[in-house]
């Protein structure tokens, strides 16, 4: 996750995506869970789903192809 999560940033900056309402709205939600007490206390952080989700909305890939895209990723695994 944090490979994907520098890779986001890479790619809403290079798309010139980093001020859009949504992202700037995920970056928050980012932002409070890094922060919040319970988060913190169970050592929850956003995986890695939740940085190439926004990758992939930033890069134009429709919302229906993300469980796709998701799965084929961890075929190799499977």
């Amino acid at each position: 996750a944090k490979v994907m999560r520098e890779t986001c940033y890479e790619v809403l900056e290079a798309v010139g995506k980093k001020d859009d309402p949504l992202f700037k709205l995920a970056m928050e939600l980012e932002r409070i869970a890094l922060q919040d007490p319970y988060f913190v206390e169970k050592k929850l952080y956003p995986n890695v789903d939740f940085y190439s989700g926004i990758t992939l909305s930033a890069i134009g890939i429709p919302t229906n192809m993300f469980t796709v895209i998701f799965a084929l990723a961890r075929t190799v695994g499977w």
